[in-house]
């Protein structure tokens, strides 16, 4: 079952779900509206290799905005710590975002009970589009579990930023 707007204000809380920083003016009708951290990570590699190490360049947007391109993949983050304590959570651009060509999290929009992080974002467009830190790019939802509650533990714990990917983990 997923959480009304009403509901996730009241989880925060009372603790259940993480939202920080929190602005109520962001909940939406089942979910809370995301912001555009001031990070982008993007690999400088034509090849990525995660076994020979992967190689970024980070980008700081400015205040005037920063131009993302076509044919390229960024990373970026949520402006916020978010995760439920006890529900599961999903992330999705927002459909203004989408409407400009924008996709975000379309293979990994799952957050585990437990992980509460600065989601790290993938990110890429359709056609050149200026983006915003700080600008409302996403939304994440809540879900309520069923079956015994396991925290999660993964290796994406504690993230507080753009974290590249860890796939290298998996064979260690």
């Amino acid at each position: 079952m997923m959480l009304t707007g009403s509901e996730i204000h009241r989880m925060v809380h009372a603790g259940k779900v993480v939202i920080e920083p929190f602005n109520e003016q962001q909940l939406e009708q089942n979910s809370y509206g995301c912001r555009l951290g001031a990070e982008l990570l993007e690999y400088t590699s034509s090849d990525i290799d995660p076994h020979a190490g992967l190689e970024v360049r980070t980008h700081r947007i400015p205040e005037e905005g920063f131009v993302l391109l076509p044919n390229r993949f960024y990373l970026g983050t949520t402006a916020e710590r978010i995760g439920g304590i006890n529900f599961a959570s999903e992330l999705y651009a927002n459909v203004s975002a989408a409407a400009c060509g924008m996709f975000i999290q379309t293979s990994a929009p799952l957050g585990h009970t437990g992980a509460v992080i600065c989601w790290t974002l993938e990110i890429v467009v359709a056609q050149p589009l200026r983006v915003y830190a700080g600008a409302r790019i996403a939304k994440v939802c809540f879900w309520t579990n069923l079956g015994q509650e396991r925290s999660y533990q993964g290796r994406y714990v504690g993230s507080d930023g753009v974290v590249p990917s860890r796939i290298i983990m998996d064979t260690k």
